[in-house]
């Protein structure tokens, strides 16, 4: 098994376009080396980096905080499980609170979201008047994890 991937290579292997791989490149989320035909070859340890910003980018992590995070990995050798527990577990609170965000809208989002249309007949009761838009604008109960019983809708 070759220690380096050509950009073909890489890019089979991981399901990535060549061009997203350049692309990565010029952001600094991956490296590699030229030959002395200028041909890029990327270390084994790469398809692991690029794994990662194929999951991070799906559960909406910026590159930016991918680049941030890989930052951290050593170059000098290849990452171990260790590197990549650490580096992980950074991102660890954020997709616990988006895994949160996303139950309560798979469960709450045919309820009254406090959203202000007042268009299901339950808003009526659960937002009488649009109250909860004196907290913000937006679906209220959503980004605020408001339920009906923690809503004091008395107050003007």
């Amino acid at each position: 098994m070759p220690a380096e991937l050509s950009v073909g290579e890489l890019s089979a292997r991981s399901g990535v376009s060549v061009s997203a791989l350049h692309f990565y490149e010029r952001q600094g989320l991956i490296v590699s080396r030229r030959t002395e035909g200028n041909q890029r070859r990327y270390r084994r340890d790469t398809l692991r980096r690029v794994a990662l910003i194929r999951i991070a980018q799906r559960v909406g992590i910026p590159l930016a905080e991918v680049g941030t995070a890989l930052a951290e990995l050593p170059e000098s050798r290849n990452p171990t499980r260790q590197d990549w527990e650490r580096m992980s577990m950074r991102w660890r609170a954020r997709l616990d609170a988006r895994i949160r965000q996303l139950e309560q809208l798979r469960d709450r989002f045919t309820d009254c979201v406090g959203c202000g249309c007042l268009s299901i007949d339950r808003c009526l009761l659960a937002n009488p008047d649009d109250a909860l838009g004196r907290l913000g604008s937006g679906p209220r109960r959503l980004l605020e994890g408001i339920g009906e019983a923690d809503a004091d809708l008395t107050e003007p």
